[in-house]
């Protein structure tokens, strides 16, 4: 099938999207969220707070051994990863319901950095963080105060929320779309 093997994934290039999971209690949410940023080429996911961290079956349960793929670092609290993430010059996005949040389709996200099937990127000049909360509580509102702006994903049924890793995939597409090349 042409799939990559870990150590040609490592070496790739990545899209420019770090995946910030915010005091994210559920184990197999983390795994699903690590399989669908190997599935992507997601540059790395940031695991803060009470986040469980690999090595552990429950991870490996849904992510399959992309727990050994996907760069990861564990930061005290989400604040700090998102502090960190400014200084490095990356437009960071809570996925949260909030006043002022842009609906997901209507985000305008530029082409400026592709990555082709070989790995050759285009140009480098944009990069993105988007933060996932806990499944009870949403993303901390200190964390949402130090963001460039919330994503919403339009909803049409009586819930008005996802499960976690669910809402992961969604994003994480929507921003593949933009910053690929097919």
């Amino acid at each position: 099938m042409g799939r990559m093997n870990v150590e040609e994934f490592r070496v790739s290039q990545k899209m420019p999207l770090i995946v910030v999971l915010d005091d994210v209690r559920s184990m197999y949410n983390v795994g699903s969220v690590f399989r669908t940023a190997d599935a992507f080429r997601v540059e790395a996911i940031y695991l803060c707070g009470i986040t469980a961290q690999p090595p552990h079956p429950e991870i490996h349960k849904t992510a399959l051994g992309a727990e050994d793929t996907v760069a990861w670092k564990h930061f005290p609290t989400a604040l700090d990863a998102v502090k960190t993430l400014k200084q490095q010059g990356y437009t960071v996005y809570s996925i949260e319901q909030c006043e002022g949040s842009t609906l997901l389709n209507k985000l305008l996200i530029p082409n400026s950095r592709q990555i082709t099937a070989n790995s050759q990127p285009s140009t480098v000049n944009s990069k993105y963080a988007i933060i996932l909360g806990n499944e009870v509580k949403g993303v901390h509102q200190e964390v949402v105060d130090a963001s460039d702006g919330c994503i919403e994903i339009p909803q049409f049924g009586t819930k008005h929320s996802l499960n976690v890793s669910t809402t992961a995939g969604i994003v994480i597409w929507e921003f593949a779309q933009r910053l690929l090349i097919p």
